[in-house]
């Protein structure tokens, strides 16, 4: 039997709006074990406010409730900030989408690293640099001495996004949540850092959720897939069996993305249904 790493049921975050509340996120529910799980769907969906809420991170005024929300035999319901302070980074780690915004200015790049496995660790400055320089190269950064005094305005965007996926590591967590880790990056570069997720998850045993809009990155990099729409999953299956997809929405996805080589006098439009919506009451 896989070991459950997190266990997600009934999941819901509400916002106050002007004309009453706004459900973020809509009874989600899910486990994760020791594999890729994929979430996708279009923005708005709900996708990376679920993240946030797994790590702690949705404030005030947003509510979460969940009839179950655990990380290993840690109950996440009504956490402290300053639980949740020490979860993250140790046990559960979140790579965000640019990490031009993530990555603070006025630290060397290998500094921050270091102080993340200082923070969590208790380890000495040396013994920090050393597992930074470690780190830098676990993600394959060439010449990792000197990116370690480098600023985040000194790297590349492919090179920004290996340092965040080294400071999320660096203090070995159970899971690493990945929310849209290559959108801003080239297609060659997205394929390098995803062949770096998969050999660090694989090796080290751990648990990822991938948030994302690719549908073909998602089925190709994913063992299984969760379909988000208006705040809660429509679908989960195989990742190797995305295109079997029975659901219209997940259909619809499918149905929009380009295909080399079959031109198209009309784009497909999504065709959405009411009835998608009748449980969200």
């Amino acid at each position: 039997m896989t070991e459950t790493l997190l266990a997600v049921r009934n999941l819901s975050v509400t916002y106050p709006g002007d004309d009453g509340d706004v459900r973020a996120v809509r009874n989600v529910s899910f486990t994760l074990g020791r594999e890729r799980l994929g979430i996708v769907g279009e923005s708005g969906s709900g996708k990376s406010t679920t993240g946030r809420a797994i790590m702690g991170l949705v404030g005030p005024p947003g509510r979460i409730e969940a009839d179950e929300l655990r990380l290993g035999d840690t109950d996440l319901r009504g956490l402290s900030e300053r639980g949740f302070r020490r979860l993250r980074g140790q046990r559960i780690a979140m790579v965000l989408q640019d990490p031009k915004y993530s990555l603070d200015p006025v630290m060397s790049v290998g500094q921050q690293i270091a102080e993340t496995h200082r923070s969590h660790l208790r380890s000495t400055h040396r013994e920090a640099r050393r597992a930074a320089l470690e780190m830098l190269q676990a993600v394959h950064i060439r010449d990792p001495e000197r990116v370690y005094t480098m600023y985040p305005h000194q790297v590349s965007g492919g090179m920004g996004q290996r340092v965040m996926i080294a400071m999320m590591l660096i203090a070995g967590p159970d899971i690493l949540i990945a929310d849209e880790p290559t959108s801003a990056l080239d297609v060659t570069v997205q394929t390098q850092v995803l062949a770096i997720l998969d050999e660090l998850v694989r090796s080290r045993g751990m648990g990822l959720i991938l948030i994302s809009h690719n549908l073909h990155l998602v089925s190709s990099f994913c063992d299984r897939v969760l379909v988000m729409y208006a705040g809660q999953v429509l679908e989960t299956c195989a990742a190797g069996k995305l295109a079997e997809a029975k659901h219209p929405y997940t259909r619809g996805l499918l149905a929009a993305l380009p295909q080399l080589g079959n031109r198209r006098a009309e784009l497909p439009q999504l065709q959405r249904d009411p009835a998608w919506m009748a449980d969200l009451a």
